[in-house]
């Protein structure tokens, strides 16, 4: 009990700071886009988001699952010589597929403009983006190292602030100044080069990167290569949406798309906050045999980020025209049709927790990849049929029912092979009330709530204490809570009344007496 509520700390008190960073990263990421399509047609803004969901899908080819390789292998090393052969290797495969795509990416620039864009500046663009390529992975494989180290400061200020701070500011200045799209392939540059840079002196301080190495790239790419598949489909089903909309529609229902999913996405920070440190710490519970401190976190960290998460999923499904119109304005009113359908699909995201983490750090990868592809091909299939009708609510769609497909994979694996599942008790109640509760009460009040930049903050904190409320009420609480409410009382410098009243002690719930 002790290890496990130690890890648990452990893993609360770097999400409390991952989830400060990430709440401000996410802001900076939807103020870019913000930006964007405010200052640019519908039409351009659709643009953009075209060349940006290439970009990513062509950075995640050239990671080729190493991320994650390099993050569940470092805390498994001791000496320094292993640590580095381990960044050694990830580096030289994602270098080398980096450089080969930002070539093709570069001398295909027009091909890719004919086929997916509606402007002439959209092959300056690509061929900017292409030269991004090799730095942006880099920054991405220098934060994976980090990662595995076990620091979550550093990975804050690089991947949250500096990388997207610097992102949003050269965006707004160079589109002002009447660079049009090509200022979006220029922010990311010159911002990829300063994170690269800045990743490189804080890893260096966590692990002296001048010194011997002992490389494992045969260990890293045997992980790594279902990874590399599971990822590239993974990060298909995120952008396949937008390039097939891209091929079939205008560039106008790919803005109003892209104005949506931005917003619905940020329904998986909390979640995210949770991850940075999950795969490290359940990799080492793993390889120390506590399977049962594997599920116990897993199952408490998921029911706090359905808890913490559910305010937002109620503003996004009950009040989309006010949201949509406070961050994009007038102009992007259509994609409110768009923001609840896909808000339930993130929604059920973060709903199953660190499922992918979970069976990554106990090793069955392919299973990943399995759920992955019957989730792409679930999503191309139904966005084969409805696009070409329906447009992006059809893509709004197939991507909720492409999502659900996903976890069902891989949440049953680890069920049936792994009895690993976050649903107790406690947990189906709280999964269950919720909705049930705070939905119709959103509706009913509804009318008399006008949603603005000055209402989202109030709105989101009096409907996350009533969510807490109903929590206790259905008496939904368990032992391990109270190592969340201790951290959430300390970040905040005060006691939560009548919440510990509900919470169980942790020796009456396991059958022992309290003296």
């Amino acid at each position: 009990m002790a290890d496990r509520e130690r890890e648990l700390s452990t893993l609360l008190s770097s999400a409390i700071l991952v989830m400060a960073g990430g709440i401000i990263g996410s802001a900076a990421k939807l103020g870019e886009r913000v930006v964007i399509g405010r200052l640019l047609t519908p039409d351009a803004y659709g643009e953009v988001s075209i060349g940006l969901a290439f970009f990513t899908f062509t950075i995640t080819l050239a990671l080729v699952g190493c991320t994650q390789g390099v993050s569940r292998f470092i805390p498994r090393y001791d000496s320094l010589e292993d640590r580095r052969g381990l960044l050694v290797s990830g580096m030289a495969i994602t270098t080398v597929l980096s450089l080969v795509f930002a070539i093709g990416m570069f001398i295909g620039a027009g091909w890719l403009s004919a086929v997916f864009f509606e402007t002439e500046a959209a092959v300056v663009f690509i061929q900017v983006l292409a030269v991004t390529l090799p730095f942006a992975v880099g920054f991405r494989m220098l934060i994976a190292a980090i990662r595995g180290c076990e620091n979550t400061l550093y990975r804050t200020i690089v991947n949250d602030l500096v990388d997207p701070g610097l992102r949003i500011g050269l965006i707004g200045g160079l589109l002002l100044a009447g660079m049009g799209i090509v200022a979006a392939g220029i922010a990311y540059l010159i911002a990829a080069i300063v994170a690269f840079l800045v990743a490189l002196v804080f890893l260096h301080r966590l692990m002296p990167l001048v010194g011997a190495y002992r490389t494992h790239t045969k260990e890293l790419f045997i992980f790594s290569a279902p990874l590399a598949v599971s990822t590239v489909i993974g990060t298909l089903l995120t952008q396949t949406d937008t390039l097939m909309l891209g091929h079939f529609r205008s560039s106008y229902e790919v803005g109003m798309y892209n104005a949506a999913y931005p917003l619905a996405g940020g329904l998986l920070v909390v979640l995210s906050a949770f991850g940075f440190l999950y795969l490290p710490i359940i990799s080492r519970l793993d390889s120390e045999g506590e399977r049962g401190a594997v599920n116990d976190i897993y199952a408490t960290t998921t029911k706090w980020v359905y808890i913490i998460t559910f305010p937002a999923f109620l503003l996004f499904v009950v009040f989309p025209e006010g949201v949509i119109h406070t961050f994009f304005g007038q102009n992007y009113t259509d994609a409110a049709t768009a923001l609840p359908i896909l808000a339930l699909g993130f929604f059920a995201s973060a709903t199953v927790g660190r499922d992918r983490e979970t069976l990554s750090a106990l090793g069955s990868t392919s299973w990943i990849a399995i759920g992955n592809i019957v989730g792409l091909v679930v999503n191309v299939g139904i966005n084969l049929v409805l696009i070409p009708r329906y447009g992006f609510i059809g893509a709004s769609i197939a991507s909720v029912i492409s999502l659900l497909g996903v976890h069902a994979v891989i949440c049953g694996v680890l069920a049936i092979q792994y009895d690993i599942t976050p649903l107790s008790p406690e947990s189906t109640r709280t999964f269950l009330s919720l909705p049930l509760v705070l939905l119709p009460a959103g509706a009913l009040v509804s009318p008399w709530i006008s949603i603005s930049m000055v209402t989202v903050l109030p709105f989101l904190v009096v409907t996350g204490l009533c969510s807490i409320a109903v929590v206790g009420l259905v008496d939904a609480f368990e032992a391990d809570d109270i190592v969340i409410i201790d951290l959430i009382e300390d970040a905040a410098g005060f006691s939560i009344p009548l919440v510990r009243r509900w919470i169980p002690d942790s020796n009456t719930e396991t059958g022992l007496s309290a003296d």
